[in-house]
């Protein structure tokens, strides 16, 4: 893999000429973030070596490069999921990519199921931690400690700093945002009542099928890491029943004015 990363980083940079600090992957309905970014180059994903496709409504499948106001930064306009197909090692490429581009902090966001009871339709979390109930590691397999080492410290995979910060710029912008422990599953199904139970009885306050791994390999590379969820869908009784796609990308669609500032700001002022 270290020679693919590095190809590809050859054929960025040779495109490019840019050096990001900051990595954004944006979720489902979370993609007009670019507009946010004074773009200087968009490289469609299907003209990128060695990088994966994104198949799923609502992830355009660009790497964008541009500028927020003196940061630079590199957003991915769709990401890769496990339920794609992709082994976990596809799915965190662009991490490995993002890191060896220039990228030092990362930030990370999806559209999640909640449970906690004071989440609703809408709510902006901030993610604080995760369970990882995915099939596959993406550390599985012999470690390249040119990336990283065998075994990686997992106490702080999103930064205490970066979520400080955020809350201070949410009260500024009179933005509502909580706190969540978000559970990574495979998909492509969404849960189940007795599934959504489970996420409850294990601690955790959201459930989603990205994020975990993109985080992982993220710290196995010591970038800084935030993470952000918007909650599309309730596990409970009265919504379990009607929850689509299409329903998922609209929630998001409703938060995602409040997300783009949110992040936006973060950029500007971390």
């Amino acid at each position: 893999m270290w020679e693919q990363v590095q190809q590809t980083v050859k054929y960025i940079q040779e495109k490019t000429g840019f050096t990001p600090e900051y990595g954004v992957i944006l979720g489902s309905g979370l993609g007009s973030f670019t507009d946010d970014i004074q773009i200087e180059y968009s490289l469609p994903y299907h003209e990128i070596p060695n990088f994966p496709v994104s198949t799923v409504e609502g992830h355009k499948g660009a790497l964008v490069f541009g500028t927020i106001g003196a940061k630079k930064v590199v957003a991915m306009q769709g990401r890769f999921h496990y339920y794609e197909g992709y082994s976990m090692k596809e799915v965190t490429f662009p991490v490995r990519v993002m890191k060896y581009l220039g990228v030092n902090k990362l930030i990370v966001s999806n559209a999640s199921g909640g449970v906690k009871n004071t989440y609703k339709v809408g709510s902006i979390v901030l993610i604080k931690d995760h369970v990882n109930m995915m099939p596959e590691h993406p550390l599985r397999g012999k470690n390249d400690e040119r990336f990283g080492p065998r075994f990686v410290n997992m106490s702080e995979p999103y930064s205490r700093k970066m979520i400080a910060k955020a809350e201070e710029l949410a009260a500024q912008l009179g933005i509502e945002v909580q706190h969540g422990v978000y559970l990574g599953l495979q998909g492509p199904t969404f849960e189940t009542m007795s599934e959504y139970r489970m996420v409850k009885a294990l601690g955790c306050d959201c459930v989603g099928m990205s994020t975990v791994p993109e985080v992982i390999v993220a710290r196995h590379m010591e970038l800084e890491t935030f993470g952000i969820s918007v909650i599309t869908d309730m596990g409970n009784e009265d919504s379990i029943e009607s929850i689509t796609h299409a329903e998922v990308l609209e929630a998001a669609k409703g938060a995602e004015p409040h997300v783009r500032a949110l992040i936006k700001e973060l950029i500007l002022s971390y």
